[in-house]
């Protein structure tokens, strides 16, 4: 077997400090997230032309897939969590993490492209990537070829479905001391909110009366999930993030 030696052309700065709460799919979030280009792929010219594009695809390592560096054998078979966890699958039948090549693809919303100093920043909507995520390459995204509206979609042809979001007092009170003192902007909340309606956990954790903890936007945030809705109980600043 020959390896294949990819360049690392970015990197993702994105408000998914952790696994835990990154959407399953892209674009069913609409957080703004931004690629900052490495050199020497922080070239202007490279990005003539592509504002006339929408979405863009981007390609990805799995960086943070800590059982893929102590797999020493093909694992044909996986667990995806939109099954419970529980079934396997084939591994080329899921997108899951633990595959052959620790490559992802998502598609993405171009918003701008901006040069601040000597860096070039591509700045995206709807990403599912977690912070730091190396990105191997970026290409326009084909309304004509590349959008299949008759696809069939096996086990996920259905978008899941969203739960309500509620505030504790507690901590409505914490969110808008954060926003008076511009610790937090509405748009994070808002993000918040859309990451949360899609209820981050597992498929087979369906306890009411846990109290489940999420790293996102700065925030360490605490959270409770019934049959229909989320509930926000805590809201703190992680301390790197402390003005």
């Amino acid at each position: 077997m020959t390896d294949l030696n990819l360049p690392i052309i970015g990197y993702m700065n994105s408000p998914y400090l952790e696994k835990f709460g990154i959407p399953r799919q892209p674009n069913l979030v609409q957080v703004e997230s931004y690629i900052e280009m490495e050199v020497p792929f922080n070239d202007a010219s490279a990005f003539e032309g592509i504002e006339e594009f929408s979405h863009l695809w981007l390609v990805w390592q799995f960086h943070e897939n800590k059982n893929q560096h102590e797999q020493t054998k093909f694992r044909p078979q996986v667990r995806p969590p939109r099954l419970g966890g529980n079934k396997k699958i084939g591994v080329f039948a899921t997108r899951s993490m633990y595959r052959p090549a620790p490559i992802g693809l998502s598609v993405v919303q171009l918003k701008s492209v901006k040069k601040i100093g000597k860096s070039i920043r591509v700045y995206v909507t709807g990403s599912d990537l977690l912070h730091g995520t190396p990105i191997i390459d970026i290409k326009p995204y084909i309304q004509y070829s590349d959008a299949v509206l008759q696809a069939e979609s096996g086990y996920a042809q259905d978008e899941p479905e969203r739960k309500v979001v509620i505030w504790k007092d507690v901590a409505e009170q914490q969110k808008q001391y954060l926003i008076e003192h511009q610790i937090l902007k509405n748009q994070m909340i808002d993000e918040l909110e859309q990451v949360l309606s899609l209820d981050p956990r597992p498929a087979y954790q369906n306890n009411p009366e846990r109290i489940y903890k999420m790293k996102f936007a700065q925030m360490d945030i605490s959270f409770t999930v019934g049959l229909t809705e989320v509930m926000i109980v805590d809201l703190i600043p992680i301390e790197q993030f402390k003005k």
